[in-house]
């Protein structure tokens, strides 16, 4: 059987582990970002930084958030004195690893999941930090609210328009001369910014269904290629690693 040419298109930082995982199970991996993270030391941040004290519970969607921290303000985490919650395993094994106990992290690891998991608790009247992206969804802060507790919202990175955007030009050549097998996607911008460079959307929407298996990490992510009309599997978890092992099975299946 023939080794599966894997396009992986998240951010050139997070992407290095993906690329281990489709070797290690037997494929070939093509790195073309379609988004790029840069940390900013925003003034909503700096507003953040400025009441740790005032908080009651902090919330880390992804593991940049940390980095970003981590790098403007070196002895922010290390000093908080309230309650954590995460966002995926990524997310809380970083926060552990500078010397955090994550007290909740949903099953899902959707903002849906950790809100179902606020209102189990009933966690209400608190304050609660959330440093992000600023082009992140509004459903958190907006649900964490109306469950009657104050939310700081802090930019902490940026989501930009990827930087080498000729690497995903190329990427979309290979898509059309029939050299790529599948293709994965990690969030929602990883999807539409792809788009966004290709000069025939519709075009390139009907390759992914002729000739790709189109893998995507979960429901949120599945929900832009439902605009586009692409064909796509998700796994369980919503995890890279269990990504790649349903790609790497469904692949096989059919080609077996």
């Amino acid at each position: 059987m023939s080794k599966p040419v894997v396009a992986i298109t998240r951010p050139k930082d997070r992407a290095k582990k993906a690329c281990e995982i489709v070797e290690n199970l037997g494929g070939s991996a093509i790195l073309a970002p379609t988004l790029d993270l840069q940390p900013v030391n925003s003034e909503s941040l700096k507003d953040l930084v400025s009441k740790k004290d005032e908080l009651d519970w902090i919330v880390f969607t992804s593991p940049t958030t940390i980095v970003s921290l981590n790098k403007f303000y070196p002895d922010f985490i290390k000093s908080l004195n309230c309650k954590l919650a995460v966002i995926g395993n990524k997310t809380g094994k970083l926060a552990e690893k500078n010397g955090l106990a994550v007290d909740l992290m949903p099953e899902d690891f959707t903002a849906e999941g950790l809100i179902e998991e606020f209102k189990k608790r009933e966690i209400t009247g608190k304050t609660i930090g959330i440093p992000r992206t600023a082009s992140a969804r509004p459903v958190l802060p907006e649900e964490l609210e109306k469950l009657g507790n104050t939310v700081i919202l802090a930019e902490a990175y940026k989501s930009l328009f990827p930087m080498d955007e000729k690497a995903v030009q190329d990427l979309i050549q290979k898509i059309e001369n029939k050299e790529i097998d599948a293709i994965t996607f990690t969030s929602p911008l990883t999807v539409e910014n792809f788009f966004k460079i290709a000069d025939d959307k519709a075009k390139l929407a009907q390759l992914l269904n002729d000739n790709l298996l189109t893998v995507c990490i979960g429901p949120i992510t599945a929900k832009v290629l439902d605009e586009y009309d692409i064909s796509y599997i998700y796994p369980d978890t919503y995890t890279v690693p269990d990504m790649m092992e349903l790609l790497f099975k469904t692949w096989r299946e059919n080609n077996g």
